[in-house]
């Protein structure tokens, strides 16, 4: 018998056995404390399907959600934004506060069709101490005839320019 040479072989399996194994997903504000941030968090009140670009409307729920075990902070703003950027609605009048492990959730009827499809909310929040950063994202739905669809998008804290 020859004698074949399997290091192509080998690395391969290397590679395959590498992108197969479970890897934990990077936390990249584990650990880390916060008195408040600017959360942009994207949205889309509709996609697009179909040869014809057909638009899907969808529901859209922000939710922000209060991880913190020990401590509250408030929700000073949650607005929402259309594709090219124009402010469609102001969803606080006031300041809401989340206990500790409190949820709170807002909605984009699936009606609605001024967001488009690269709408957006800008999130702001507060504490008086450090607290772990809520999770904020947007969840979307929608369906028509067979068909349907859902998925989420994570907020994305943002630098505020100094006023």
């Amino acid at each position: 018998m020859k004698n074949r040479n399997y290091s192509g072989i080998f690395a391969m399996a290397v590679l395959v056995i590498a992108f197969l194994a479970p890897t934990p997903l990077p936390a990249s504000d584990a650990g880390r404390l916060s008195r408040g941030q600017t959360v942009y968090v994207p949205a889309y009140s509709h996609i697009y399907h179909g040869n014809k670009e057909t638009p899907l409307l969808l529901t859209v729920t922000l939710s922000i959600r209060n991880i913190d075990p020990e401590r509250r902070f408030k929700v000073t703003v949650v607005d929402y934004y259309e594709t090219q950027g124009k402010l469609l609605k102001k969803y606080l009048n006031k300041p809401v506060f989340l206990n500790p492990l409190e949820s709170i959730r807002y909605i984009v009827p699936q009606k609605e069709t001024t967001g488009g499809s690269g709408a957006n909310f800008i999130v702001e929040w507060q504490s008086e101490k450090e607290v772990n950063p809520p999770i904020i994202e947007s969840i979307m739905i929608g369906t028509q005839s067979t068909q349907g669809i859902s998925f989420t998008s994570r907020g994305q804290a943002i630098a505020k320019p100094h006023e």
